[in-house]
């Protein structure tokens, strides 16, 4: 948890020992329920945790604002951000029951309170928020045909509302498939973090 610390040093003792439990919980589900990759299982920590982390560099959310992580898995990066911004309300979902099963588990295991993890595809969700989050979920295109009918109109964070997915790959093709009236800023995790599992990875906002 060293790299955490050095990152976000204005963490508290409670948050770093919430996100301190999180490898030894997946690693106690994973062998029940297979959510994360063997491979990654073993680098949680940079892989899921500090990646999701990713996110708080780039927006602070208020105390109140309600986030939603599409696509969450296992509760990434969902469950990592609501440890950090414990006065913002998150739900997370997921269309993999047993993937929420086990968000479920740990969501109980750390006692978090502003974290709701539910069944459920895009579609089915009646509530609207003022940011979608997601990691690894689907192409660009998709993202924002999926979250944009989901945000608040009401504006109240430094950005406008949108959608914020960390991203690897080629970024700017699926920036190019969007409509050219988008806004995107893409932010290099790099730029944050040090590790070499960063260098091609990014965050992209897209203005709702």
């Amino acid at each position: 948890m060293e790299a955490i610390s050095k990152y976000f040093p204005e963490l508290s003792e409670l948050q770093l020992q919430q996100l301190v439990q999180l490898p030894a919980l997946y690693k106690e589900w994973n062998d029940k329920i297979n959510v994360v990759s063997r491979k990654d299982i073993e680098n949680i920590i940079e892989r899921h945790i500090l990646h999701s982390l990713a996110i708080a560099k780039v927006i602070t959310f208020l105390p109140d604002a309600e986030i939603l992580d599409l696509g969450t898995g296992g509760g990434f990066p969902g469950i990592p951000l609501a440890i950090f911004f414990p006065e913002t309300q998150f739900q997370i979902i997921d269309g993999t029951g047993k993937k929420i099963k086990v968000a479920n588990e740990v969501i109980e295991a750390l006692g978090l309170k502003n974290i709701k993890a539910k069944h459920m595809r895009s579609e089915e969700v009646k509530h609207h928020f003022d940011f979608v989050i997601c990691r690894a979920v689907a192409s660009l295109d998709k993202l924002v045909r999926w979250s944009f009918p989901l945000l608040k109109k009401k504006q109240v964070h430094a950005i406008p509302n949108g959608l914020i997915t960390l991203k690897g790959g080629n970024i700017k093709a699926e920036i190019k498939a969007l409509p050219r009236n988008e806004y995107v800023e893409i932010y290099p995790i790099s730029d944050y973090f040090e590790e070499d599992f960063f260098e091609e990875k990014c965050a992209v906002y897209v203005q709702g």
